[in-house]
């Protein structure tokens, strides 16, 4: 990197910096920890733009897949759940997979013809009512197990990181079930079609009460860190926080939060390292290739549809890495949280404010759009409150402006994308 990407990743540090100096320390290793999986999720998503052009909108599916990962890998098993519907569940999902592939094998093998069309409606309709005779039943049981508590099966209650790689893995078989069916569209219709699956794969996080509790939500979930408590009641903790000058319960946050930002550092340099080696390795200029100009690719002999679905796995495994690590930190999993505006569209700006095609300035966008989005709030309320300062107590102007404070996160974000794409519209770190 040149001076000029150092200075803008020394500023950024220096913004960390003075959030703990003027609110508080551990304000500011919370910030760093989500700025880290910003960074990441940005990266997924740089990769499927940034090296491919593929305009996939579909992010906050795969980083809520990821999150749903960290339940089922590391949660116990609800003993009682399993006993009175787990195996219905289980056979009933296998007759919903074993009906699909009847219906794919009918298309293949059956000659086009009136034939074919029956076959394949009577596979779909008797494997479909097959499958949901098993399957309700079972539902019903599982969710009216304990539901105050529990209502769902649980986990394999393995360790929790261990779940961050099934978070990985469980995302990229997602991405390729959605690569096969919808990477043959054009980019706005990809789109179109990655958003719609996204808030498919929400609305039945939400509605499968067995799988994830849904609205109910998981929480108490494992850590791979400490326990503030533990740590509250160790006598040489206590000694450590006393020789900084901290109150044990300043010093356990901080500890925790740091032991957070030591493991995300290591799974964000390890990604960057691996990503930067493939962008300059004979895969990376035949994606290049491929992004601007297909036709050209293709006549090279490159096979397009394939790298498009290779690389768009690849994308929605970080994507699906970093949403186990974000629900991790979380402590419980919440399938409403996920919302479009927070894990899709703000990670878009992060690429396009970075500099999309450039891995280091997804992460710089992905630390600079996280700090402003979280801080533009308590910075436009000071400034409201001391530009309002003459103004009496009781003005109705000034409580109207201090209750829009909130609103100047999204007029920030707006003005930065205008901004960025006037004075530099590749991004602050543009792709060489």
């Amino acid at each position: 990197m040149n001076l000029r990407n150092i200075s803008m990743f020394a500023i950024m540090a220096v913004l960390l910096l003075l959030v703990g100096f003027l609110q508080s320390w551990s304000v500011a290793m919370g910030l760093l920890n989500m700025c880290l999986i910003s960074a990441i999720m940005a990266l997924g998503v740089n990769i499927q733009w940034g090296y491919a052009g593929l305009f996939s909108v579909g992010t906050m599916g795969f980083v809520a897949v990821g999150g749903l990962a960290v339940v089922l890998t590391s949660m116990p098993p609800v003993h009682e759940a399993w006993a009175a519907g787990g195996l219905g569940i289980l056979a009933g999902l296998a007759l919903g997979v074993l009906t699909i592939v009847g219906a794919v094998q009918v298309w293949k093998r059956m000659k086009p013809g009136l034939a074919r069309t029956l076959t394949l409606i009577a596979v779909i309709v008797v494997g479909f009512v097959l499958y949901r005779a098993v399957l309700d039943p079972a539902v019903d049981a599982v969710e009216g197990t304990n539901t105050a508590a529990a209502g769902y099966l649980g986990g394999a209650g393995l360790p929790v990181l261990l779940s961050w790689a099934v978070g990985a893995l469980l995302a990229a078989g997602v991405a390729w079930v959605i690569g096969k069916v919808s990477l043959g569209l054009r980019s706005d219709y990809l789109a179109i079609a990655t958003l719609g699956i996204a808030e498919t794969i929400i609305a039945v996080m939400k509605n499968e009460d067995w799988l994830s509790r849904g609205v109910r939500n998981v929480n108490g979930l494992p850590r791979p860190v400490p326990y503030e408590v533990d740590l509250q009641n160790s006598v040489a903790f206590q000694g450590w926080a006393d020789w900084f000058g901290l109150s044990t319960v300043e010093a356990s946050s901080l500890f925790v939060k740091l032991c957070y930002a030591v493991l995300f550092i290591i799974v964000l340099a390890a990604i960057m390292w691996l990503s930067e080696r493939a962008w300059r390795a004979p895969w990376g200029r035949m994606m290049r290739a491929i992004r601007d100009n297909e036709t050209a690719a293709r006549a090279m002999g490159k096979n397009v549809t394939a790298r498009h679905l290779q690389v768009f796995i690849l994308g929605s495994a970080i994507c699906g890495l970093a949403g186990a690590m974000l629900t991790t930190l979380d402590g419980l999993m919440t399938p409403g949280a996920y919302q479009p505006l927070r894990f899709t569209f703000l990670i878009w700006v992060m690429v396009i404010v970075g500099g999309s095609g450039n891995n280091w300035g997804a992460v710089l966008g992905g630390f600079l759009i996280w700090f402003l989005w979280v801080e533009v709030e308590p910075i436009g309320t000071w400034l409201i409150t001391v530009g309002t300062s003459a103004m009496p107590a009781d003005s109705a102007l000034r409580a109207h402006l201090l209750d829009s404070a909130a609103y100047m996160r999204l007029m920030t974000m707006g003005l930065i994308l205008l901004v960025v794409l006037r004075f530099a519209p590749r991004g602050l770190i543009p792709e060489k």
